[in-house]
């Protein structure tokens, strides 16, 4: 497949899963089996459940690949950047990590 194929086949999969109301746990009214299934793939990739519950509801989508908050070795005052494409799961960790002058 070319690039320009799986570049648009990326966008078109993740616009159909923001834009359909509960289709990827988003929403509040996510059955329990995908919830869970959430929650797993959050812990496979390395998130504790003390950080999992930490964030908004809603906030996991449970799109994500991988746990930058784990490598970043962040601390208090630091200033973090999310370029991801998500529901800000990973600002939300970073900012109980950095909050009180950081960003």
């Amino acid at each position: 497949m070319e690039e320009r194929h799986i570049r648009e086949a990326v966008k078109e999969n993740y616009a159909k899963t923001v834009k359909q109301d509960g289709s990827c746990g988003c929403s509040r009214n996510a059955g329990d089996a995908e919830a869970e299934y959430i929650r797993s793939a959050g812990k496979a990739v390395g998130y504790s459940e003390r950080e999992l519950k930490s964030i908004p509801e809603g906030a996991n989508l449970g799109l994500g690949c991988g746990n930058p908050v784990a490598l970043a070795v962040l601390k208090k005052g630091d200033v973090v950047l999310d370029l991801g494409s998500g529901a800000g799961f990973d600002c939300f960790l970073a900012s109980n990590i950095v909050a009180r002058g950081g960003v």
